[in-house]
C-alpha cells in the first residue's frame, strides 16, 4: 500500500501530464496555434492584394469618369458639342469683337 503522500505525487503527476497533453496534442494545442497564425498571415496578405487591386480599379473607375467629363468639355469648347434640348450663347468680349 502506498502512503499518502505517495498518492498525492502521483496525482500531480497526474496532472502535469494532463496539461502536458492538451498543451501538445488538445484543442488549442501550440501546434495548431501556430498553423492558425500562419493561415492569418496568408489570409492578411490575400486581403491586402485585395485592396490595392481594388484601389486601383476605383482609381480607374474615377479617371474613366473624369476622362469622359473632360472629353466632353473639350467637345462643347472646341467643336461645339451640344446635348438635345440645349441652347448655345457665345459672347465673345468688345475687345475681338470684328469691326
Amino acid at each position: 500500500m502506498l502512503a499518502p503522500r505517495h498518492w498525492v505525487a502521483l496525482g500531480l503527476g497526474g496532472l502535469l501530464a494532463l496539461l502536458q497533453y492538451q498543451l501538445w496534442l488538445g484543442r488549442g494545442s501550440w501546434p495548431q496555434v501556430q498553423a492558425y497564425r500562419q493561415q492569418l498571415a496568408e489570409q492578411t496578405r490575400a486581403n491586402e492584394l485585395a485592396r490595392q487591386q481594388n484601389e486601383q480599379l476605383a482609381s480607374e473607375v474615377r479617371d474613366l469618369q473624369d476622362g469622359m467629363t473632360m472629353v466632353e468639355e473639350i467637345a462643347r469648347y472646341e467643336l461645339g458639342l451640344l446635348r438635345p434640348n440645349e441652347v448655345f450663347v457665345k459672347v465673345t468680349p468688345p475687345s475681338a469683337a470684328p469691326r
